[in-house]
C-alpha cells in the first residue's frame, strides 16, 4: 500500500497481483539458519554472542516454542481481525525478546553491504505493525524493536564467509501501526481504484504500453 495504493487495491480487492519477479533464495536460507541458531541459545536460556553485550543484554529470548512456531509461520503468524470490516491482518516475526513482562520484536535482516544512515527507516511500518499485532493479542510491549543486520565481510581461506552484524534499536508505535491498518481498510472499502504511485514501475510500464 505504501509503495503503490493502486497495486495494493488491485491485489486485495480485484485479486490481480503484480507479475512475479526473480527473488534470491539466500535471504530465506539465512533466515532459516538464523532462527535455528537463536533457538539453540534459547534452549540454554542464553543470548547469542551477536546481542549478549548489547542493549538486549537485560532481555531473554521468548521460550514458548509452540507459540513462536505459529508466529513465525507465513501462513499463520501473528493475527488480528477487524470484525466490523472483515479484514484480517497478519505478519510473521523472526524472533521475540522478553524484558520482564513486556515483549520486544527482534527481526533479522540480510544485506550485501554495510548499512546506510537511513537503512533502518525502511522497516518502520513493519515494526509498528508487529507492535500493534502483539498488543491486539493481549501482550504488553516496549515502544521499540530491534533490527539485527547481517552483511558479508570476507571469505576465509577455508571457504567460510564471515558476516558482520549491526544491531539497531528502532522506536516503534502500536498507534502508528493501527492507523496504517485503518488507512488500508479505508482504501479497500473506498470502492474506487486509487491512483498509482508516481514511483511504481509496474504502473508506469502499463501506462506506456496500453
Amino acid at each position: 500500500m505504501l509503495d503503490c495504493p493502486r497495486c495494493f487495491y488491485l491485489q486485495i480487492v480485484k485479486k490481480i497481483r503484480r507479475p512475479d519477479t526473480p527473488f534470491p533464495s539466500l535471504p530465506s536460507g539465512m533466515d532459516k539458519i538464523l532462527k535455528e541458531h537463536f533457538d539453540r541459545f534459547m534452549e540454554k536460556d542464553e543470548l547469542p554472542p551477536e546481542i549478549k553485550d548489547s542493549e538486549c543484554k537485560t532481555c531473554k529470548l521468548f521460550n514458548d516454542k509452540e507459540k513462536l512456531k505459529i508466529w513465525r509461520s507465513n501462513f499463520k503468524g501473528l493475527e488480528f481481525k477487524d470484525e466490523k470490516n472483515d479484514v484480517l491482518l497478519h505478519g510473521a516475526v523472526d524472533n521475540i525478546l522478553k524484558k520482564g513482562k513486556k515483549l520486544i520484536v527482534l527481526d533479522y535482516k540480510t544485506r550485501g553491504y554495510p548499512l546506510k544512515e537511513d537503512t533502518h527507516k525502511h522497516y518502520q511500518a513493519q515494526m509498528d505493525l508487529y507492535n500493534f499485532l502483539l498488543r491486539k493479542n493481549g501482550y504488553d510491549t516496549e515502544d521499540y524493536s530491534f533490527l539485527l543486520f547481517y552483511y558479508p565481510n570476507k571469505v576465509l581461506e577455508t571457504g567460510e564467509v564471515v558476516f558482520d552484524t549491526k544491531l539497531i534499536k528502532l522506536k516503534t508505535s502500536a498507534g502508528d501501526g493501527e492507523r496504517l491498518f485503518l488507512n488500508a481498510i479505508k482504501l479497500l472499502n473506498s470502492g474506487d481504484i486509487p491512483k498509482s504511485s508516481k514511483e511504481c514501475g509496474f504502473c508506469n510500464w502499463v501506462g506506456k504500453v496500453v
